[in-house]
């Protein structure tokens, strides 16, 4: 049984769900440890062996794979010149596709990719054809040494490559809701109270408007007690409104008013 990795609740308006935080996603890269080559003990980051702690020298520390438990395979970079070069040099695009038809819970690492001298033709050619299709390139490529699913975009005139998870590696959420989801039925009145909660709370997207508060009210609790001046008293949260109905219905209202005296501002 999967454990929940955080516990809290999704807050909108005056509205609250609970919920339970669970990895929906798991890397299946292939993992390497360092061992002595002599006798193929593992050693940590320390150059020290794990059964007796022995310093062990840097020429005899290789790297190496776990077959099963406590059975290693030495990888020595050899190996792995005999790798197809033009498979770990390339970047392989498969397909063109619509960006939207991608979920967002693929998308993994974003790299900015910028033109070689005498590749600066074919680099905007290839942006400028992206942007004005709308089309995104899937593709594979080897970044140490795990070949990646990936989605070559245009983004402000430049190239992007977005590492993507494979299909195995994204998990199936089903199995993890409480069996009593499946029993739960919503009335029309309140879907469509939390639909005019969603319009009413509704913008268009600018990141530049968003910032990350807790690190900067983190960073300012660190600065205080440097300092050795009195912490900030504890926010209490807003009461909470238990009654579902009654809660978008005041958070419907709440939004119709700000909205209004928005308007009125402008």
């Amino acid at each position: 049984m999967a454990r929940p990795i955080w516990s809290g609740n999704i807050s909108f308006g005056l509205v609250t769900v609970p919920v339970r935080m669970f990895a929906a996603t798991e890397s299946k890269e292939l993992r390497f440890h360092f061992v002595d080559r002599r006798d193929l003990m593992p050693v940590g980051y320390e150059k020290v062996r794990h059964d007796n702690g022995e310093a062990v020298d840097s020429e005899n520390i290789v790297r190496a794979f776990e077959i099963e438990k406590g059975r290693y395979v030495p990888i020595e970079p050899d190996d792995l010149d005999r790798l197809d070069v033009e498979l770990t040099h390339a970047i392989d695009i498969c397909d063109f596709v619509s960006l939207n038809e991608i979920d967002p819970i693929y998308f993994r690492q974003g790299y900015y990719l910028v033109p070689q001298d005498g590749g600066e033709k074919p680099y905007r050619l290839l942006a400028q054809a992206l942007e004005e299709t709308g089309r995104v390139g899937i593709a594979k490529v080897v970044i140490r040494n795990k070949q990646h699913l990936a989605c070559l975009r245009p983004y402000e005139g430049a190239l992007v490559l977005e590492t993507m998870y494979y299909a195995d590696e994204v998990r199936d959420p089903r199995g993890l809701a409480p069996p009593e989801l499946e029993s739960v039925e919503v009335r029309k009145p309140e879907v469509e109270m939390a639909k005019s909660l969603v319009e009413n709370l509704s913008s268009t997207f600018d990141p530049a408007k968003y910032d990350d508060r807790y690190r900067k009210e983190l960073l300012d609790l660190i600065r205080t007690k440097a300092e050795g001046e009195p912490l900030p008293e504890r926010q209490e949260p807003e009461a909470e409104v238990v009654d579902l109905m009654e809660a978008l219905r005041r958070s419907v209202e709440r939004t119709q008013r700000r909205r209004a005296g928005a308007r009125k501002a402008s």
